[in-house]
């Protein structure tokens, strides 16, 4: 089959011709129809994300499918069926605490790069194979459809962060980092969910101005201005109300102070949930205050990806008409243009916008 191959960082890819994968127990053998490229790819294959990537390695996060081949243990999926391969692969023996690589883009500590010399190989090839769970079924779907589809990787994120905080209809949340890919994605997301208010801070205003164009009055913009005290104080008039959660997902070249700032938005009692990069590059600590944590009641939770449901739930939200992948505006290309293709990604980071390899 082709692929394209990452042989070591800050090296072009190279498109070549590669074994075909070879099925074993409990796993499944999947043609890539259709394979998302994130904005930060190319930081990814430079090396400048510093992600634990044992190469040469065919790379990509996530890709919508077919099933081609099942193993023994497989009692429902059958060929043909349309899936997500979901990147997040998780250890069989790991009990409560499983290591965690996620699929031709990076792993979690030492275990996770254990689990990574098996399953390395990612989707931007012609066929991939993944664990069983890992082809998850998304229903029917139409062929022409499957590049929109791809937006599943990325609504998935802030999906698994608001299942993790258990954002419930009505409810006031703020997103940090309302601007950005993963970002505008869990506004999108939010309000499927019923979301009632959901306050959107951020430094680019045509970026904000086109989630209140999209959504309507539901979208509480707010133009940040660097001074912390300002800042605090307009995104909390900006709920008119208490604010019930916070999710940030900024990037990691955000200071920790601006987290901070949005963290203390919440309402006493309630909850934050961590998923974004921030301080993966170094710089100072979130540092919140001990006693503002502990005498307000507020949680604090940490989340990476989701859990393996999130995807049949979020393919129910697009399935229902809840979610519109038609927010997204696609662009593709075939396996044999991967350099552009990574190169497009990263010059359209902006919220909405879908690249996709088309192997």
């Amino acid at each position: 089959m082709k692929a394209a191959v990452l042989k070591a960082f800050g090296t072009p890819l190279s498109v070549e011709q590669v074994p075909d994968p070879v099925l074993g127990t409990g796993e499944v053998i999947v043609e890539v129809v259709a394979a998302p490229v994130l904005p930060y790819a190319r930081e990814v294959f430079s090396g400048e994300r510093r992600y634990m990537l044992d190469l040469p390695a065919i790379p990509g996060c996530a890709a919508i499918g077919r099933v081609l081949e099942t193993g023994p243990d497989a009692t429902r999926l059958n060929a043909g069926d349309w899936v997500l391969c979901d990147p997040t692969v998780r250890s069989r023996d790991g009990g409560l605490t499983p290591d965690i690589t996620l699929q031709g883009w990076s792993a979690r500590g030492p275990g996770g790069m254990l689990l990574q010399r098996y399953f390395r190989d990612g989707p931007f090839a012609e066929q991939i194979r993944v664990p069983t769970e890992n082809a998850v079924p998304i229903g029917q779907i139409d062929a022409k459809d499957s590049s929109a589809w791809c937006a599943l990787v990325t609504l998935l994120v802030p999906y698994g962060g608001l299942r993790a905080m258990d954002l419930k209809a009505g409810e006031t949340l703020l997103v940090s980092g309302a601007t950005g890919n993963f970002g505008s994605a869990a506004v999108a997301t939010a309000l499927a969910m019923g979301a009632g208010r959901l306050v959107a801070p951020g430094r680019n205003r045509n970026m904000l101005d086109d989630l209140v164009r999209r959504f309507g009055n539901r979208v509480r913009p707010v133009i940040l201005t660097g001074d912390a005290d300002v800042d605090l104080a307009t995104m909390k008039a900006a709920a008119a109300g208490p604010i019930d959660a916070v999710l940030d997902l900024l990037p990691p070249e955000v200071s920790s102070r601006v987290v901070r700032t949005a963290v203390m938005t919440v309402r006493p009692y309630d909850r934050v949930v961590l998923m974004g990069g921030v301080g993966m590059l170094g710089g100072d600590d979130l540092a919140l205050p001990y006693p503002w944590i502990m005498r307000n009641l507020v949680t604090i939770r940490g989340q990476w990806m989701h859990d393996p449901s999130a995807i049949t739930g979020m393919a129910s939200l697009i399935h229902a008409g809840l979610l519109d992948l038609g927010q997204f505006d696609i662009v593709e290309f075939p396996l044999e243009r991967v350099a552009d293709a990574v190169a497009h990604a990263a010059a359209n980071p902006q919220g909405f916008k879908l690249t996709v390899l088309r192997p």
